[in-house]
């Protein structure tokens, strides 16, 4: 680990904050897949929506860590780290997938007009 906090500039905060706001004015205002909530698929549809979510998150946290690193603001080590974290949680999304019988494909939740949550 560090010494010191991470230092990101005032560019790099302003990139991820125009990238995020892209993101969710794409998203707003519309009507996500309805979640089945029957007794015996209920836990299937939250898991649905939920590890979606949390694969988008993990896709932003990857495109900004690589923005990062290309920007040079990262030492060897916060690099090895951050690619250990981001397969880890990789790995874990995917697990708690099959749990319940999801498939990565699965997690792409449909936004109708809109698309696919997730790029393919």
């Amino acid at each position: 680990m560090s010494d010191g906090p991470l230092q990101v500039t005032p560019a790099e905060i302003a990139e991820a904050v125009a990238d995020l706001k892209r993101q969710l004015n794409a998203v707003a205002g519309t009507s996500p897949e309805r979640i089945d909530c029957n007794a015996e698929t209920v836990e299937q549809g939250l898991a649905k929506l939920v590890l979606g979510l949390i694969e988008l998150i993990r896709r932003l946290l990857e495109r900004q860590a690589i923005r990062r690193m290309e920007g040079g603001s990262l030492n060897e080590e916060q690099v090895e780290n951050m690619g250990l974290a981001l397969m880890k949680l990789e790995q874990k999304v995917h697990q708690l997938a099959g749990e319940f019988n999801l498939t990565p494909k699965d997690l792409n939740l449909d936004l109708g007009p809109l698309g696919k949550l997730l790029d393919d």
